[in-house]
């Protein structure tokens, strides 16, 4: 796999419905106004929804790279700016947990992906099945999406508990998602925060947040990303703020290349 140490970012959520994948589609549409080159994985294997949002519809998926059929290079789908995608397979029950042949054969086809890029976002699913654990603790960095409503800030909570107690996973950034206001988005974050702090003696940090905004509706059913349609929002704005964040802050824990991807996820066998 490009060997240039690309930032891989894990984007996941304990709930879901909460903007996941809509933020990594516009983090992903932000970058690529960047010049950077942009690689998004579509974990969510059973349920795919990037392709969706982008208005592509692939012709192969991570089901045929599973099932031997094809290779990681040969389902590359081009997104808008040149964003390239792995697109997963959608209503495939038996994808929704890969075995321990399923990973190894996707970490052996992302080992022989040579297409250089610098930003590798992963969506994985919500809540806390094996697969969203695979890849939140394989990447560098998670970023876990919450919203305002109390069933999300206690999923979100279940999820960092179990990479925590489970994983050996101390790092964890916050979006908070549909904020009406500053202020709500940071208490949405402080509630998160304390019961972090006071249950697993972790401290979360806070990435920032996303304003409610009715157009975003109308820009996933124009199949066209946000930033796109309504460059001069508050939403296109703070989403700006939070990726240049994310570039320019380290990461909280320098693990290398992509190669500390591929042996993090073997140990998880």
């Amino acid at each position: 796999m490009n060997m240039t140490n690309p930032r891989i970012i894990a984007v996941s959520s304990g709930k879901g419905g909460v903007g996941k994948t809509n933020f990594v589609a516009n983090l992903a549409l932000f970058y690529a106004s960047l010049n950077k080159k942009v690689l998004v994985l579509d974990a969510d294997l059973g349920l795919s929804n990037i392709d969706v949002l982008f208005g592509i519809a692939p012709r192969f998926n991570l089901k045929h790279v599973l099932m031997g059929e094809k290779r990681m290079k040969d389902i590359i789908a081009t997104g808008p700016l040149g964003i390239m995608i792995f697109p997963a397979s959608s209503g495939v029950r038996e994808l929704t947990g890969l075995t321990e042949s399923q990973r190894l054969k996707l970490l052996e086809e992302l080992d022989n992906f040579d297409v250089p890029f610098d930003i590798f976002l992963i969506d994985t699913g919500a809540g806390i099945s094996d697969n969203v654990l695979f890849f939140c603790s394989a990447a560098q960095e998670t970023v876990v999406v919450v919203t305002p409503e109390p069933t999300s800030i206690a999923d979100a909570y279940a999820l960092i508990k179990v990479l925590s107690r489970d994983f050996g996973e101390k790092h964890f950034r916050i979006l908070v998602n549909t904020a009406r206001s500053e202020k709500e988005a940071f208490d949405t974050f402080r509630k998160l925060a304390i019961v972090a702090d006071k249950f697993l003696k972790l401290s979360v940090d806070y990435l920032g947040y996303l304003p409610m905004d009715q157009h975003v509706k109308d820009a996933i059913i124009a199949q066209k990303g946000f930033i796109a349609m309504y460059p001069n929002s508050a939403f296109s704005k703070k989403l700006a703020g939070i990726g240049k964040k994310m570039l320019e802050s380290p990461l909280t824990e320098m693990k290398g290349n992509i190669q500390f991807f591929l042996r993090k996820a073997l140990r998880m066998r």
